[in-house]
């Protein structure tokens, strides 16, 4: 009734799916960009400049108050002695930290690092 045919599977392979290009792979099913995997894609990112902050604690006052201050004045910060500071990166809370002295200047030490969703 039929025929047998031989094959080269190399030919059928070609027929069967197109090579996935460039674009393709760098999205999901749900055509989403995927993030990047590995260090050598995040290379793109390295040199951008981001500001990095560290809060030692804040006050709230009046105008009149912030201009009675002088020098010697000490403004009361809602944080007491020992506890983390909050740093931020670009105005995002990334991590908590504890203040540390690196020869003659202040550093930070990340002591907890803050996961937020991205919801």
């Amino acid at each position: 009734m039929s025929e047998e045919q031989d094959l080269d599977l190399a030919d059928l392979s070609s027929e069967v799916a197109p090579e996935p290009t460039e674009d393709l792979d760098e999205l999901d099913l749900a055509g989403q960009a995927q993030p990047p995997t590995n260090a050598k894609e995040l290379e793109a990112v390295y040199d951008i400049p981001v500001q990095v902050s560290a809060v030692l604690g804040k006050a709230n006052m009046q105008v009149s108050q912030l201009l009675k201050l002088g020098r010697g004045a000490v403004v009361e910060l809602d944080r007491k002695v020992g506890e983390a500071i909050d740093i931020y990166v670009n105005n995002r809370l990334v991590a908590r930290g504890e203040v540390v002295v690196v020869e003659d200047r202040l550093g930070v030490t990340m002591t907890e690092i803050i996961k937020m969703d991205r919801s």
